[in-house]
């Protein structure tokens, strides 16, 4: 089944954070079409997300591991944010929210990332070259 995200258009340049309300629907509108609960946008996790997407681009590497031998939990803990729950999800080169979206809800690990029970938070952010991070979590538990 294919799936339809709303089209959000991104302003401006450099690392493009996704707290605008319409991402935060379309994801939550995926989640409820599969029984889960509602997330919110967090701006620590918006942090964690644009320093790994940042460090991505500017070194010019693709991969959950940061430049610095950081993993997800690690970038976002350096935010300040304790969290009993993490995951990220990463894609390169979609030209869209939209297919972004798309690429991950067909990736049976993206796709439990998004759709995780435990999840009670998000962000999502795109920096230069098409490079999205996507961060959920839960705070301490």
């Amino acid at each position: 089944m294919k799936l339809i995200w709303m089209v959000v258009v991104l302003f401006g340049l450099g690392v493009g954070a996704m707290a605008d309300t319409r991402v935060t629907q379309a994801l939550n509108d995926y989640r409820a079409s599969q029984g889960r609960a509602p997330v919110t946008y967090s701006a620590t996790l918006e942090a964690a997300a644009e320093a790994h997407a940042t460090d991505m681009a500017a070194r010019g590497f693709f991969d959950h591991r940061g430049s610095d031998g950081s993993t997800v939990g690690t970038r976002v803990r350096q935010q300040g944010y304790g969290w009993c729950f993490v995951a990220e999800n990463i894609a390169q080169g979609q030209a869209s929210l939209a297919d972004v979206m798309q690429a991950w809800a067909e990736s049976r690990g993206h796709r439990r990332n998004m759709l995780s029970r435990q999840a009670q938070e998000f962000a999502l952010v795109e920096a230069p070259g098409r490079l999205w991070v996507m961060v959920l979590a839960a705070p301490g538990c």
